[in-house]
Parts: C-alpha cells; structure tokens; sequence
C-alpha cells in the first residue's frame, strides 16, 4: 500500500524535517504511528457501538413482542408468528434503543471524520490520547446514561465531553492547515 504524507504545501511527499520525536517521514497512517494506532483502536470500538446498537432494538423488540415501526412488520411470519393489535404502537423499552442509535449516527460519523483529519496532520501522541480517549469515554458514559434513563443532564453532560473532543480535533486541524 502506497501511503503520502501531507504537508502544510500542496505536495505529497515525505518530507524530511522532524516533528517532535517522530520523523516526517514515518508513513502516518501505518500501525508504526502510535497516533494511528490509537485512533484505529477508538474507531473500531465506536464503529462496533454503532453498529451493535441495532441488534439490542432488535432484542428489545422480540422481548417485549412490540414497538415494530412498519406495517410489514406486523404480519404473519417466522419471526411473528401471532402478530397482534398494538405491535406498531411505540414501546419505550425498544424506542429508547432506537433513540440511542439516532444519537449515535449523529455523533460516531463527525468523531471517526474528525479523528482521521486529526492523524493526518500529526498532532502529539498525548494530545491525541486526551481528545481521543475523551471522546471514547464520554459515549460510553452516554449510552450507560441512556440505557438506564438518567435525567437529560446527566446524558447532556456526557454528550457535552464527547463533543468538546471532536470540536478539539477539528479545532486542532484547522490551526495546522491555516
């Protein structure tokens, strides 16, 4: 795999100043950039939040036998073998997982653009560890806060971390490319 490196001029190519203690050179995105790899790490535990969210809807639903969302999912089938008045109606044992998964399509997309243009400019390992890990614990918080109804502050105060954290690396990436 061919991998350029960025630099503050329109040209990809390794450059052979150093920042830091890493050299410019050093391929960014390779498991040899402990930046990268962290990021590789976040990035797949939220990829796996967002994508195992729809599987505890899908629990949910089969649990309690409601909070279906279309008519098609009503009928006579394998998987609803009596369905039954008021299947469609909202549950909020299933809603509520479905609400977190909305959240997370609204966050986990911005974190996982944002953390890549992050990396790519080559910020320092423990500022990468902040923001990233932040960000990382704030949702975890949020979804523990979510699952077992906080009030909205306490899930607005986890949101509020995760947030910060993005705006951090976006922040950070502009004040490098400007």
């Amino acid at each position: 795999m061919l991998i350029f490196l960025a630099s503050k001029s329109t040209q990809l190519e390794p450059h052979p100043e150093k920042r830091g203690n890493m050299p410019i050179e050093t391929q960014i995105l390779t498991l040899e950039n402990p930046v990268f790899q962290l990021y590789l790490l976040a990035a797949s535990i939220m990829l796996l939040k967002l994508m195992l969210q729809p599987w505890m809807t899908v629990q949910r639903m089969l649990k309690v036998d409601a909070g279906y969302r279309s008519p098609e999912d009503v009928k006579k089938s394998p998987i609803n073998p009596e369905p039954r008045e008021g299947q469609l109606d909202i549950n909020e044992y299933v809603d509520r997982s479905r609400r977190m998964n909305l959240n997370d399509l609204e966050s986990i997309p911005g974190f996982l653009f944002a953390g890549l243009l992050f990396v790519l400019v080559g910020p320092p390992l423990l500022l990468a560890q902040i923001l990233i890990w932040t960000y990382v614990a704030a949702r975890a918080a949020h979804f523990v806060a979510y699952a077992t109804a906080q009030l909205h502050d306490v899930r607005a105060f986890c949101w509020t971390f995760s947030s910060l954290a993005v705006i951090g690396m976006a922040g950070y990436v502009l004040l490098q490319v400007v």
